[in-house]
């Protein structure tokens, strides 16, 4: 189906970690080592990423051997859920629809169907509709594209259209997106820890630099196109939340808001990172496993090192094939007491 085949697996993945009812219908979730297949909003427990793999329907799920799972039933479905999933694979299809357009799709009256589908989805149709454009811009201009041909290529008609649409939502505007942030301001401090002296800096969107040991020259040399502006109350919340992470590492970082940008590559390496959970590790060739490419752990610890946050995006969990710590870029000390803060 075209509509599964325009959905990355990075896209697919964050929609079972988030539960996304939006993407029930468009795949279904084969956890292997269990034997089982899910719809993406089940509410089990997330699997292990490397783990997983998705599949266009749950006929084709089954056809590999995976059994329905009981708790989420993606293989049934009522004849409401059949006409919500029709019309979300419509609009992935071919755009934004009317309401009158999807009631003859689905055979309901258009205030039925809107109230049927906002249930269901969590969202209008129309406001479906705007988030698939906007998951476009962000996964076109990640891969390469520039401005123009990304706002083309998601169906916006002008700049203005996805300015508008967007404000507020990615966190820089489309063309700072494709230039990597020049011009903003970061705003940093030094901070002192039970590891040592840790500088964190961050834009008001979120912490861009974690890093022990480094200072204001470093942290240029990371940002040189950057205006670095020494860190005043408002951040003072943002960095206490940073601390609190450094002193006892978990779950709870990952609320911290981030601003970090790199390759395609870079940003899915550290998503997969931010997956791995406390208490864990992975090697360089598990990791590389989990992106669907086992021959590229120089590539993953290229984009290790190319991490500018610590601890939040927790490079620290990978270790060496051997089960030996590996290398670290502020020294295997550290690396050792984080794991150890975590249990590992």
């Amino acid at each position: 189906m075209k509509h599964f085949e325009n959905i990355s697996d990075d896209a697919r993945w964050q929609a079972v970690l988030d539960k996304d009812r939006r993407f029930d219908g468009a795949f279904v979730t084969g956890v292997h080592s269990t034997g089982i297949y899910c719809r993406p909003s089940c509410p089990a427990r997330a699997p292990l990423r490397r783990n997983v793999r998705f599949y266009p329907s749950a006929q084709a799920a089954a056809k590999a051997g995976l059994r329905a799972c009981k708790r989420c039933s993606p293989n049934t479905q009522s004849a409401e859920e059949a006409c919500v999933l029709a019309a979300m694979a419509a609009i992935r299809e071919q755009g934004a629809m009317t309401l009158d357009q999807l009631a003859d799709l689905t055979g309901y009256t258009p205030t039925h169907f809107q109230r049927l589908f906002k249930r269901t989805v969590g969202l209008s149709p129309a406001a479906f509709a705007k988030a698939l454009r906007e998951d476009r811009v962000r996964a076109a201009l990640s891969a390469g594209l520039n401005v123009t041909e990304a706002l083309s290529k998601a169906g916006f008609d002008a700049p203005k259209t996805f300015y508008t649409a967007t404000r507020g939502k990615l966190g820089m505007t489309a063309s700072e997106w494709r230039k990597g942030g020049a011009g903003k301001q970061v705003h940093w401090t030094v901070l002192a820890t039970s590891l040592g002296d840790m500088l964190v800096a961050a834009t008001d969107k979120g912490v861009c630099c974690l890093a022990f040991g480094e200072g204001e020259a470093e942290l240029q040399a990371r940002f040189p196109r950057a205006e670095l502006v020494p860190a005043g109350e408002d951040f003072r919340a943002l960095f206490a939340q940073v601390v609190a992470a450094v002193e006892q590492p978990g779950p709870g970082s990952a609320a911290i808001p981030l601003d970090v940008h790199g390759t395609a590559f870079q940003q899915r390496v550290w998503e997969e990172l931010r997956r791995i959970p406390a208490g864990e590790t992975r090697s360089y060739g598990e990791l590389a496993a989990a992106l669907g490419n086992p021959k590229a752990s120089r590539a993953v610890g290229g984009a290790n090192g190319a991490n500018h946050v610590a601890v939040l995006i927790p490079c620290h969990r990978v270790i060496a094939a051997d089960g030996t710590l590996g290398g670290y870029a502020y020294g295997l000390e550290i690396k050792a007491e984080l794991l150890r803060r975590e249990g590992v």
